[in-house]
């Protein structure tokens, strides 16, 4: 997006991060937020900001990882930000998808793909994920796997629709019908 800090793009008539926070906060006992940018705007929406605690921002999982070793409770659920039409029942079935399989983590498939940055995992899986990265592993979803993911079928493909361009964000905002309908 041309450099741009996703989470502060417009949305709804705010950002994209605060219509994540929106759409999390009902569904977690605790919000924390990654970022490594734009800190003292994403700390004004009230709840701990998360820098990346490795050299060179490598990735999703870095800030997984900030929020592994920060969580205190068993359960992490992760998403991000560029997603703001998530599923409002995302965090329980997830969790009780890994209750039910006894799973170490889980993430949200639908039909048409994965989409392994829509996770739930325990907290305890912080050292394993910190030494995956320390050996070069970049890709969520190997990571997954490594630690006995669990793959979730949702069946409604758009609730995941991220925006990876200015433009796709510019149309999906423009095709709303009424504000706050996602």
């Amino acid at each position: 997006m041309g450099g741009a800090d996703k989470g502060l793009l417009p949305w709804d008539g705010g950002t994209l991060v605060e219509a994540a926070v929106r759409r999390l906060a009902p569904q977690v006992n605790t919000l924390l937020i990654s970022a490594n940018r734009n800190l003292a705007r994403y700390r004004a929406l009230g709840h701990p900001v998360l820098p990346d605690t490795l050299p060179d921002f490598p990735g999703p999982l870095a800030g997984l990882l900030a929020g592994l070793r920060q969580c205190a409770t068993p359960l992490l659920a992760a998403i991000p930000c560029d997603t703001p039409r998530f599923p409002a029942d995302l965090v329980s079935r997830l969790s009780a998808a890994m209750t039910a399989q006894q799973a170490a983590a889980a993430w949200a498939i639908t039909d048409e793909g994965e989409h392994p940055v829509f996770l739930v995992c325990r907290q305890e899986l912080a050292p394993s994920l910190e030494n995956y990265l320390q050996h070069g592993g970049r890709r969520v979803r190997e990571w997954l796997r490594q630690v006995g993911g669990l793959p979730v079928p949702f069946p409604n493909e758009s609730a995941f629709a991220n925006f990876n361009t200015a433009e796709a964000l510019a149309k999906a905002e423009s095709s709303r019908t009424r504000p706050g309908e996602d």
